[in-house]
């Protein structure tokens, strides 16, 4: 089963797009702030949760900067440990974390 989408935008750092598949091509927004999902920056490869947890702990070694999306995205960042509640937001009810390593 594929549940993350990981795509990988390579630079002089690479930063890390890891969203959920079931709410990639949604637009969230709350107020002045806006989540869009809908984009190609995540639109990633399909991974089952433990290749996405193989593909993110690859990246780790890179100097990268991740953007989580979702539920099982931000309990796979939990439970790599690059990811704290207290890094944690909310956009209409859906968990994001931006993680600087």
């Amino acid at each position: 089963m594929e549940d993350i989408l990981i795509k990988v935008h390579e630079s002089y750092r690479w930063v890390v797009a890891v969203c959920d598949k079931e709410i990639y091509g949604k637009k969230l927004q709350e107020g002045k702030r806006v989540l869009d999902l809908s984009t190609n920056f995540f639109k990633g490869k399909e991974f089952s949760l433990e290749e996405a947890k193989e593909e993110i702990l690859r990246c780790i070694g890179e100097d990268a900067t991740f953007n989580f999306v979702g539920e099982n995205s931000i309990n796979l960042a939990k439970e790599i440990g690059i990811a704290k509640d207290e890094g944690i937001s909310k956009i209409e009810n859906i968990p994001f974390a931006l993680v600087l390593l």
